[in-house]
C-alpha cells in the first residue's frame, strides 16, 4: 500500500480546529469532477468536499464519534457547531 506524503503543519482557523495540510495525488477525473461541483456550487470548495468524504466514509466503515458527526453534518449542510 502507497503511504500518503503529507506535511503536518497544525494552523488554527477561526473556529479554534486544529487543521492538518496533507498532499495526495487524485485521478485527473475525479479531479475535473470535482473542479465542475465545485464551479456549480460556490458554496462549496474543495476542502468542504475532501472533509465531507472523508467523514462520511470512516462513519460508513463504523468508527462513531461525535466530532466526526458533527464535521459531517456540517460540511454538508453548511452548519457550525459549537460545543
Amino acid at each position: 500500500m502507497r503511504q500518503l506524503n503529507y506535511d503536518s503543519n497544525s494552523i488554527v482557523v477561526n473556529n479554534n480546529d486544529d487543521v492538518i495540510s496533507f498532499k495526495c495525488e487524485l485521478q485527473e477525473n475525479l479531479q475535473k469532477a470535482m473542479k465542475k461541483f465545485v464551479e456549480e456550487h460556490p458554496n462549496w470548495d474543495q476542502y468542504r468536499i475532501l472533509q465531507a468524504a472523508i467523514a462520511g466514509f470512516l462513519m460508513q466503515k463504523g468508527f462513531q464519534n461525535r466530532d466526526l458527526t458533527r464535521l459531517y453534518v456540517g460540511n454538508m449542510f453548511s452548519m457550525s457547531f459549537k460545543d
